[in-house]
């Protein structure tokens, strides 16, 4: 999984992806590599393969992995090239998903490039640079399918969705705003638009705002409003915070957590917010080589899982042999399990489930 963190010059977006990824490397048994200066990769929190490592004391444990990119700061503009514009959707187009970090707190030591505090018009400029920037895929897109279409009438079948996009876009609403059918997605899949991607808001508030910033933070309440309409995730954290939790060891951070009326981190917000967003779940492995958590779409059948694991077990897929989590924490091994009748065989029709536990079968 791959976010794009984004937001105007100053609003803390920097500060929060140098939080969440020095807090994400730190916080897990899994090694921190930085692909790139902006690039940062995280480890997942899930408690369950601590638990599944007691259980089989594997020589590696793998969590799942989120890749966080903090993409340079927007100016008004940047569609035309301004600022670092071209560089800035470039790298949009490469994420499943954007983390927009939208400053919800006020005062005046932080210089705000607009000189005042107002979340719906941050949100409404960089939202109008990516669809200013999608106009222009979507009019060559039109006049290439209209071109085709005067010796191949099949290939106007696209064009009613086209222009659904195109007059949304032309009223200043993202293209994830435009209802398609699975037919019309499937269509335009390789259609490259950068306000089809998914999006959590993420209101940077002040730290005394943290705990209830829908009853304490009028800008959050503003934030929200703007946004209602969109489909999107909207999580509130304190950049300021993360980059203190991210210094502290796991116990010290429950306790700053506990002191401030706030129950999970900023990280484990945004982790939940994107599995939410893109439909995601993992399942698990596990054995002695290795202990490990894969990330699959909700919906995906037994052999496109394989599939993730090696395209031979996708190729060659027998069966899957499934036990639930919970279903082997409370029988306290796969044997005793396997004795009672709870490891299931899986065929090729089987959807998976979050928290399987799987061995697959297979023959190439």
């Amino acid at each position: 999984m791959k976010l794009g963190i984004v937001g105007l010059p100053n609003v803390g977006k920097s500060t929060l992806f140098n939080a969440l990824t020095k807090a994400g490397a730190e916080s897990a048994n899994y090694p921190f590599c930085t692909i790139d200066p902006n690039v940062g990769v995280v480890a997942v929190p899930d408690e369950r393969l601590d638990k599944l490592a007691e259980m089989y004391h594997p020589k590696k444990l793998t969590p799942a992995v989120i890749e966080f990119v903090d993409i340079a700061g927007l100016v008004k503009g940047a569609s035309q090239g301004e600022g670092l514009g071209n560089k800035f959707l470039s790298h949009i187009r490469e994420v499943d998903a954007i983390v927009h970090v939208v400053r919800c707190f006020g005062g005046t030591e932080v210089i705000h490039v607009e000189n005042s505090v107002d979340p719906a018009r941050d949100v409404d400029t960089i939202n109008t640079e990516l669809i200013l920037s999608d106009m222009e895929i979507l009019e060559r897109r039109i006049d290439r399918v209209k071109k085709l279409g005067k010796g191949d009438k099949s290939a106007l079948a696209e064009l009613p969705a086209l222009e659904r996009i195109e007059e949304a876009l032309n009223n200043g609403k993202s293209a994830r705003t435009v209802e398609l059918s699975d037919d019309e997605r499937a269509m335009l899949s390789d259609l490259p638009l950068l306000s089809w991607k998914p999006v959590i808001y993420c209101a940077n508030v002040s730290e005394a705002d943290l705990a209830k910033p829908e009853d304490e933070n009028p800008y959050y309440v503003a934030l929200k409003n703007a946004v209602s309409g969109e489909g999107a995730e909207i999580i509130s954290v304190c950049a300021g915070i993360e980059a203190e939790l991210s210094e502290l060891d796991e116990d010290e951070q429950q306790a700053f957590l506990e002191d401030l009326g706030v129950t999970e981190s900023g990280l484990n917000k945004l982790i939940k917010a994107s599995y939410r967003l893109l439909g995601y779940i993992s399942f698990l492995t596990a054995g002695e080589p290795e202990v490990r958590a894969w990330t699959i779409v909700k919906g995906t059948k037994a052999p496109q899982a394989a599939g993730k694991i090696h395209s031979d077990f996708e190729r060659g897929f027998i069966r899957a042999e499934v036990v639930p989590y919970a279903t082997l924490m409370e029988k306290g091994n796969y044997t005793a399990c396997k004795e009672a009748g709870l490891v299931r065989s899986e065929g090729k029709e089987y959807v998976m489930q979050d928290g399987d536990i799987v061995l697959f079968r297979f023959n190439v």
